[in-house]
């Protein structure tokens, strides 16, 4: 028996995802989108993969440009995560007003300087995966490390900060 979307996200809802901000900067503006579906894939090299919908403006940013940051949200920052997960936002600098953030050496893209972990990234390539593409990203920076600090956490359709959080 087939697995209707809807059961299939109500069971996917129930396992714990940390939330990151993938940014790409182009000519024109900097794009950011809100990911959950961010896995390591690889040491040696570096790689990481990022779910993203394979019809939005984020993939197709992202596949004419080649480069992005990936930064790992903190506890505390589902604000940030909010603002950039709703549809027709604008450009991601106007979200980020007063938050500090500084651009990846690399790309050029923003990271933000307040979160877990950034990632400056090339992209490798763009997989298919049903209405998704992977993002197979080749990891060639790591910008910010807080060692420590607690992460945000998507869960049950909600974002909540790690355990221990302050």
């Amino acid at each position: 028996m087939p697995v209707s979307p809807s059961d299939f996200s109500a069971a996917l809802r129930q396992y714990a995802a940390g939330v990151a901000l993938l940014t790409v900067r182009d000519d024109i503006d900097d794009v950011g989108t809100t990911v959950t579906s961010v896995m390591s894939v690889s040491a040696d090299p570096p790689l990481v993969a990022v779910g993203l919908t394979a019809d939005g403006y984020p993939a197709e940013v992202l596949d004419a440009v080649g480069t992005c940051g990936l930064t790992v949200l903190a506890a505390g920052q589902a604000i940030l995560a909010s603002r950039f997960s709703s549809a027709g936002r604008p450009s991601a600098r106007h979200l980020l007003e007063s938050v500090p953030w500084s651009r990846a050496a690399g790309s050029g893209a923003i990271v933000l300087d307040g979160g877990v972990v950034a990632l400056d990234c090339r992209l490798d390539r763009l997989v298919p995966a049903g209405d998704h593409v992977l993002a197979l990203l080749a990891v060639e920076d790591v910008p910010v490390l807080r060692d420590g600090a607690a992460p945000l956490l998507r869960l049950r359709g909600r974002y909540v900060d790690a355990p221990g959080s302050r």
